[in-house]
């Protein structure tokens, strides 16, 4: 009896040391804001896995941006394309770059008014062109600007509708706008925060009026042990991380 006790103690002291140094290991990320909701349940699947803390840091799209090209990113950033100024600092390493999902432009009305069409580049322009008003965020505040205005350049139709787009400052705004009439139509997001009750989700625009954004993960070039990380990148961009992703109207990697 005194001999299993014995190898009782031995046994749980061994698990005791094997989960406090698998406890130890911890990842310092950052991450857009607009993903928060899909992200925090996949980074909890992770961390129960394998059991490795992610602590993680949530910023805007530009603001996560400029933070890492000024020497201020953590082990593991992820941002959303495009992202030259960041790759040209050597900040982070550019080899580990991993798309772990994509995010998709937006267009929304108000609750119960007419859903306009568009299933084609040529109706969104369409839909765009007749409209009365417009609201997005600011490009220099969030990456859902940047990418509003590449949609409208790609269509070919930013100054005609120039006059009456209006960029605001966040994209509770723009619903809160749409929601209460003053706009006739939001260029947001196709994610699951853009979720104001008194707004109507028309759907993600088509590729080819808006080119899907990558949703991109980078290892630091100062981060020395890199399979923790490369692990995560690995997770968030797999099979068993996609209905996460899609439940949130955050489009998976296939």
């Amino acid at each position: 009896m005194k001999h299993l006790l014995s190898s009782l103690a031995v046994v749980a002291l061994a698990l005791g040391i094997s989960s406090a140094a698998r406890a130890q290991g911890e990842i310092n990320l950052l991450a857009p804001g607009p993903i928060k909701e899909p992200l925090d349940k996949l980074l909890a699947n992770f961390e129960s896995k394998t059991g490795t803390h992610v602590k993680v840091t949530y910023a805007g799209g530009v603001p996560s941006r400029q933070q890492v090209a000024a020497g201020k990113g953590l082990d593991v950033d992820i941002l959303f394309a495009p992202f030259p100024d960041v790759l040209k600092t050597g900040n982070i390493d550019p080899k580990s770059a991993t798309v772990v999902a994509r995010v998709r432009l937006a267009l929304a009305v108000k609750k119960g008014a007419p859903k306009p069409d568009i299933s084609t580049p040529a109706a969104v322009k369409k839909t765009l062109l007749n409209a009365k008003s417009i609201a997005s965020v600011d490009p220099a505040v969030g990456s859902v600007g940047g990418i509003a205005q590449a949609a409208l350049d790609k269509l070919g139709i930013a100054e005609q509708v120039k006059p009456k787009l209006q960029w605001v400052k966040t994209g509770g705004i723009v619903q809160d706008q749409v929601a209460k009439g003053e706009t006739e139509i939001a260029l947001g997001p196709y994610v699951s925060d853009m979720n104001n009750p008194g707004v109507d989700v028309v759907g993600p625009l088509p590729p080819g009026a808006s080119t899907p954004v990558d949703i991109t993960g980078f290892l630091s070039n100062s981060l020395k042990d890199t399979k923790a990380a490369k692990a995560l990148l690995a997770y968030l961009r797999s099979s068993q991380a996609a209905s996460t992703w899609e439940e949130a109207k955050v489009f998976p990697v296939r």
